[in-house]
């Protein structure tokens, strides 16, 4: 082989490793547009890996129709790749924001498999040019395959610790776009005397590498206004972290509410109702509530409930986010709201996965609150299963209390007595409230402990704006329309069995109950 096929060789192996590495990007950045959108992470990451791939093996089908220019082709396909896939994410909020329901999933999985398809389509062409340039089909064709799959690594590396925490999903739609059109234009470049009308194709590529450019530079702003149409109030704080989306608005009455990941978790207006529920009858109840446990709360509302208890030595927070529990700490308003609460020397803050705190911490509680987000995916859903409420059971002392958000039994009614269930099947007495919040609707709770509970016998005795003394028994009265364990819309007797996590059927549940909220 001549020095200038080792070099088109060497072009063509890079080349494949740098597209490689695009493509796996687009893949999992598709994947993250819908379980941020559409909901169910595993669901969507799974949908689009599959018709990704799907995708890729009817692209590189159809690359066999190309018998002559390869190169030009490949670039071609580099230039749709890198418009189509760097308007990906801009297109898809601004889809969300306008079109009519439903179409922004589809369009979700269209562009997947066409992304993938022609991603797909690449990788045969750059093997059978490898090979015209004088290297041996065997060789070319592992070098390619290794160089696309270390890029695929490589790709996935980049996109969990550098371009989704630092670009957003926008901004690395872009810049990822940007690449691929930059490695069609110097492959154009260095195969510049196989290529007819060179000038033509160079401009075309110039003309997309500039929208892209444009859409890196201003497209984050205006998919923050699309953004802005999903919610009803103006967007006052928007950051995308390692683990989720924090949105906080701004609305009339000076109404304040927190959005992660597009689910509301509370209102200004009314979260004193949900927060009263879910502290004050647990901490009334529990015989000695020095120490607390909250896992979840990292917004600090609950934790500014519990301090209204002089008797509370020590509260433990745990909440996976740091950048939550930070927002808490130094945002005006929430600290307004939350009243300092997580500056308090009472106040212990972990940022750890509640699952992982449990089974490593060895500590004792006489009152446990778990305020976390609905079962909606994977990650979530192990906090709502059997094995994590026995990890509470074993951590709750004799005479102490539990208190668990547990959605709405009348939006989700199986999904709250599926809860119920799994609470009980470790053992726990239980007990269930609910509670009008307006902003959520009729919401629901689990009290648990190791003695059967009494609500009579609670008595609420710090300052409220809702819960009393006298009203609390009464939460724990269901309608027939919100009460699971009599029987379905059908008449018939409902079966429940705990959610687990080698059987998470709550993730179905709660998707059936809520996809038309």
């Amino acid at each position: 082989m001549n020095l200038e096929a080792a070099r088109k060789s060497s072009i063509i192996y890079w080349s494949s490793g740098i597209v490689s590495i695009c493509g796996i990007i687009f893949e999992v950045l598709f994947g993250a547009l819908g379980s941020y959108i559409l909901g169910d992470g595993v669901k969507q990451y799974t949908l689009t890996i599959s018709l990704f791939l799907t995708g890729m093996g009817i692209g590189a089908s159809l690359s066999e129709k190309v018998m002559k220019n390869l190169i030009l082709s490949f670039i071609w396909v580099e230039f749709g790749v890198g418009l189509i896939g760097g308007f990906s994410s801009f297109t898809m909020f601004g889809i969300t924001a306008f079109a009519p329901a439903g179409t922004d999933a589809f369009y979700l999985y269209f562009i997947t498999i066409l992304v993938g398809a022609l991603t797909g389509f690449e990788l045969p062409i750059l093997i059978r040019k490898a090979n015209e340039v004088g290297v041996k089909l065997n060789k070319s064709t592992a070098r390619v395959l290794f160089s696309d799959y270390a890029g695929g690594l490589i790709g996935g590396l980049l996109f969990v610790f550098l371009l989704r925490p630092q670009f957003g999903m926008v901004k690395s739609a872009f810049l990822v776009g940007c690449i691929n059109v930059l490695v069609a234009l110097v492959v154009l470049w260095l195969f510049r005397n196989e290529i007819c009308n060179f000038w033509v194709h160079a401009v075309c590529g110039m003309l997309i590498l500039i929208a892209l450019l444009v859409g890196l530079l201003f497209g984050e702003a205006a998919a923050f206004n699309f953004e802005q149409k999903l919610y009803q109030d103006p967007i006052l704080h928007m950051e995308e972290t390692n683990y989720q989306k924090i949105i906080l608005t701004q609305g009339a009455d000076d109404d304040l509410r927190l959005y992660l990941n597009g689910s509301l978790q509370f209102s200004s207006q009314d979260e004193y109702r949900y927060h009263e529920v879910l502290v004050h009858p647990t901490i009334a109840y529990a015989e000695n509530p020095e120490n607390v446990l909250i896992l979840g709360g990292g917004d600090g509302i609950a934790a500014k409930e519990v301090l209204k208890y002089e008797e509370v030595q020590k509260i433990t927070l745990v909440d996976l986010d740091p950048a939550m529990t930070e927002l808490a700490n130094t945002n005006e308003r929430l600290l307004k709201l939350n009243e300092g609460s997580l500056s308090n020397d009472k106040v212990i803050i972990h940022n750890l996965d509640a699952f992982q705190f449990l089974e490593e911490n060895e500590e004792w509680y006489d009152v446990i609150l778990i305020d976390l987000p609905d079962p909606n995916d994977e990650s979530l859903n192990k906090l709502y299963t059997k094995e994590f409420y026995s990890l509470v059971r074993n951590h709750l002392v004799p005479g102490g209390a539990a208190m668990i958000q547990a959605t709405s039994p009348l939006f989700a009614t199986e999904v709250y007595w599926t809860i119920s269930e799994s609470v009980a099947s470790t053992g726990l007495y239980t007990e269930n409230l609910h509670v009008d919040v307006p902003s959520f609707g009729n919401w629901g709770f689990v009290m648990a402990s190791r003695e059967k509970i009494d609500l009579q016998t609670v008595d609420i005795t710090v300052p409220s704006r809702f819960l009393t003394t006298e009203m609390l028994p009464s939460l724990a009265t269901f309608g027939r329309d919100e009460d699971a364990r009599i029987v379905d819309d059908k008449g018939n007797a409902v079966t429940l069995k705990p959610n687990t996590l080698i059987d998470p059927h709550l993730i179905q549940l709660y998707e059936n109950a809520w996809k038309n909220y």
